[in-house]
């Protein structure tokens, strides 16, 4: 029984953008829990995963280089948040390091992080800054400062960067000659834009996911780059930025699913996690989308390989589409030979859509066969599974029927043999890589919203004010939120997956000068 809310607290939902019946079906839903999905099977080439020949790659790229121009592109980049994570091994050596030199072999990862502080692309300006100080940097070192300098580069007497997004986190140097020597993560997004998301008119559309506390900062960035980089790609930035819609939070519940409020008596709402971001992109009017992690970004040397598989999946999409547009107009005229019925069943089959016993006897199979093709499509970028945490591609069974599915972790029943297996030897990994197609066969945007699979959120443990609290968060962009999408595997290759969890990864060749 769901305890009654006072006026105080309904007034707090209303202020959200909430009903009083949405946050009682979000605590109905702490306490049943989230059903876990079923894998059937790991996809694989033929199976799930398109087997493209060097000959097809080539064609699909340059279908797309062809074709582009009958579209309307956009780059689409999650970018919330402060990069809490990727600093979170140095946030704990600050807080506990007591200054004894042995001590530091307690703390690999900051240990790493100082070792090698002179390869990182933000050294120069922190070293500017302590220099600034009266003490240098190099001087801290020598007589083992070590949270000094590690508090330089958290908190506001330095970079600050404990606080803000990685999107405005030093990524990656270049040359002494290079007018901007140190990259931003969010202009390698500029960069890549203007490589593959560019439109006959030499337009780049970007629209960044941004949080309240950042937008400033981030706009103020992107003005004193965007000139640049416009000149030197000859192009016009297009650039949108909008926040994760406040009516997205969720509420938050103590351990018994009681209701659970903050030390000033109110209740606790959190934000919901990205697939919060479908509301987002639902409000795009765009055509042809990429979506891309912010952190998912390679120095210049890697790109290529990014701009060719980008590619290579846009081109994918487009061929799809253009298939699926046709098998829907001739369904709408009524006026079907026995082959075209065929020919649509063999693209349903080609394309991941399975028809049960029941949908292939039914008397309204051509309605049918419109309402499974008549969806959004995205074709996924996926690589070969090297052990990163994160979800996959599988065949998935839901009401008697197979899709093609991004599934995390947490969807998946570890504590059953079968299904831990499934997820644990699958040969894929999802890396966040994908080009998206939300009009219709008439050029119409769809409600992306109408094609989530609300079943698949999951439910979380956090702290407020020192006490344990639950908190739940929606389907995910890219699985959940996307479930009844038509949805496409491309392999692509690890080249294009540079993702930067946590500092130590800036280390990495792919990031390194």
């Amino acid at each position: 029984m769901i305890k009654h809310f006072s006026d105080k607290d309904i007034e707090q939902i209303k202020a959200y953008g909430l009903s009083v019946d949405e946050v009682e079906d979000q605590i109905i839903n702490f306490i049943k829990g989230f059903p876990y999905v079923k894998l059937h099977e790991s996809v694989s080439k033929g199976n799930g995963l398109l087997d493209m020949s060097k000959a097809e790659i080539d064609n699909t790229i340059r279908y797309y280089e062809e074709n582009k121009t009958k579209h309307s592109i956009l780059k689409f980049v999650p970018s919330s948040g402060a990069a809490t994570r990727m600093f979170k091994d140095l946030m704990e050596f600050s807080g506990l390091y007591m200054g004894m030199p042995y001590n530091m072999k307690n703390f690999p990862s900051a240990h790493k992080t100082l070792d090698n502080i002179e390869s990182f692309a933000f050294y120069e300006e922190l070293e500017s800054i302590i220099n600034a100080s009266g003490i240098t940097l190099e001087e801290h070192m020598v007589s083992g400062n070590y949270t000094t300098v590690v508090n330089y580069i958290l908190t506001e007497i330095g970079l600050n960067y404990g606080k803000l997004p990685k999107a405005l986190i030093a990524f990656h140097r270049y040359p002494e000659a290079e007018e901007r020597k140190v990259r931003y993560a969010i202009e390698e997004h500029l960069v890549e834009g203007a490589n593959y998301a560019r439109e006959e008119s030499s337009e780049v559309n970007i629209h960044f996911t941004v949080s309240p506390e950042h937008k400033e900062a981030v706009m103020e960035l992107i003005s004193k780059v965007q000139p640049h980089y416009e000149e030197v790609f000859g192009v016009k930035y297009l650039i949108n930025y909008s926040l994760q819609k406040k009516e997205t939070d969720t509420i938050a519940v103590n351990p018994d699913n009681t209701i659970a409020y903050d030390k000033d008596d109110k209740l606790i709402f959190r934000p919901s996690g990205h697939g919060a971001l479908i509301e987002n992109l639902n409000d795009i009017k765009g055509d042809i989308i990429f979506i891309k992690n912010i952190d998912n970004v390679a120095h210049d040397k890697l790109k290529p390989h990014t701009y060719k598989y980008k590619k290579l999946i846009a081109g994918t999409l487009i061929k799809v589409q253009e298939e699926v547009f046709s098998a829907l107009r001739k369904l709408e005229s009524g006026n079907l030979k026995s082959q075209d019925v065929v020919d649509i069943i063999t693209l349903c089959n080609k394309i991941g859509i399975n028809l049960s016993e029941e949908e292939k006897k039914s008397e309204d199979m051509m309605q049918v066969l419109f309402d499974k093709l008549n969806r959004p499509i995205r074709v996924c970028g996926v690589v070969k599974n090297q052990g990163e945490p994160g979800g996959g591609p599988f065949w998935v069974i839901k009401d008697g029927l197979r899709s093609l599915q991004i599934v995390e972790s947490s969807q998946v029943n570890m504590l059953d043999e079968e299904q831990k297996t499934i997820f644990q030897t699958s040969q894929y990994f999802n890396p966040v890589d994908l080009v998206c197609g939300v009009k219709d066969y008439k050029s119409r945007n769809f409600d992306l919203r109408n094609f989530i699979d609300k079943d698949s959120g999951f439910i979380s443990n956090k702290s407020k004010d020192g006490k344990l609290i639950k908190a739940q968060e929606l389907p995910g962009l890219w699985n959940g939120a996307m479930a009844n999408w038509i949805t496409l595997f491309v392999e692509v290759p690890i080249q294009t997956f540079t993702p930067v969890k946590e500092v130590n990864d800036l280390l990495r060749d792919e990031h390194q000068y």
